[in-house]
């Protein structure tokens, strides 16, 4: 899981991204961890094109929600679900959560590109068959 923070006055606000092979889980909140407002959102089915979002939990943050997972969606082009847990005003939230996303995006890419694969090939002759002895 990727993590990033931004400390505001003596509050810790923080992202937690999940990346999988076809979707993005991203939680967003302040210490202690906790689930809140959730959205999923599909990208877009050509470049440019607009997502579709839905809430499927929670009547605060509605629309900071909702931008998150579109953003989310949008930025890796995969389906994402979205929590937003936080004290903040929604204005405030989506612009701090919105920073934390491309903090915790720059995180994955350097993740990434610290990776190698290793490549092991089977030089025994054997093509993964046993001998029967």
């Amino acid at each position: 899981m990727l993590e990033a923070s931004i400390d505001r006055g003596d509050v810790k606000h923080k992202a937690s991204m999940l990346l999988m092979d076809n979707a993005v889980l991203v939680l967003f909140y302040e210490e202690p961890m906790r689930i809140g407002t959730l959205a999923i959102s599909t990208p877009g089915l050509r470049e440019g094109g607009t997502s579709t979002s839905s809430v499927l939990l929670g009547g605060k943050y509605l629309i900071a929600s909702r931008a998150l997972a579109e953003r989310t969606a949008a930025l890796f082009n995969k389906m994402s679900l979205v929590s937003l847990n936080t004290r903040l005003s929604e204005g405030d939230a989506l612009r701090l959560y919105s920073q934390l996303l491309d903090k915790v995006r720059e995180e994955g890419k350097t993740e990434d590109s610290s990776k190698k694969e290793l490549q092991v090939k089977d030089e025994s002759g054997h093509h993964g068959q046993h001998s029967g002895r």
